[in-house]
């Protein structure tokens, strides 16, 4: 579950020309709870709330190219290592590739089913869902993510009151192995919080074994000093 969630869930593609935040245009009503669009990376940095000690990392940047204007981010873990990345048309906020990194290290492209991650009102629902390598040989997993509004309203983001729309998550994941047949599911409820002009702030599992919580957004080369030191 703490894998699920830590995405909600990214992809990296590599991409050539970048895009200036003022040009940047979507048609989603909530466009202005999502990242800023600037082609120069910032590294949001996300603390469990449970364990002070793990953090974990989400890059995040625009590109544009002959398909239009994208937002890409990039999950990684506490020491630098990329887990996954998502690929977002900024007009739709809808997902254009999904990228895990396998059990061997390796970045691999998942099969994406269901594209919407965003609802498109209170009484929408996102369904997003994506198949890549499971964790043992032979294996799959599928995993889907169906979120509706609960409400808009403030919230305390890095000591500041801010406007936010929470989001209810519902998650499921199977792992299936396609030659026998055999397959597990795991299913969860999960809670999100994105922030107008901020994009994703918060999330934790309803019995909060997982909470993670915004703490700080800086320049990659900040970042890139932590990591490796």
């Amino acid at each position: 579950m703490k894998y699920v969630l830590g995405s909600l869930a990214l992809l990296f593609c590599l991409l050539t020309a970048c895009n200036d935040a003022s040009d940047a245009r979507s048609v989603h009503p909530y466009f202005a709870y999502f990242y800023p669009v600037d082609s120069i990376p910032k590294v949001y940095q996300y603390r469990d709330v449970e364990n002070g000690l793990i953090e974990q990392f989400h890059r995040v940047y625009a590109i544009k190219d002959s398909e239009g204007e994208h937002l890409i981010v990039e999950r990684y873990s506490g020491d630098g290592r990329i887990l996954e990345a998502l690929n977002y048309n900024i007009d739709s906020l809808d997902i254009m590739d999904h990228m895990v990194v396998n059990r061997n290290g390796e970045k691999t492209k998942a099969d994406v089913f269901r594209t919407k991650v965003i609802p498109m009102d209170k009484d929408d629902e996102a369904y997003f869902a994506s198949r890549f390598q499971g964790f043992l040989d032979s294996t799959l997993i599928l995993q889907e993510i169906r979120r509706t509004v609960v409400k808009e309203t403030k919230r305390k983001v890095m000591n500041k009151s801010t406007e936010v729309i929470e989001f209810a998550d519902k998650i499921r994941m199977t792992n299936f192995n396609p030659f026998t047949k055999k397959e597990a599911v795991l299913e969860g409820n999960a809670v999100a919080f994105f922030a107008k002009g901020i994009g994703l702030v918060e999330w934790y599992t309803t019995d909060k074994k997982v909470h993670y919580r915004l703490e700080k957004i800086m320049e990659q080369e900040e970042w890139v000093k932590i990591i490796t030191r």
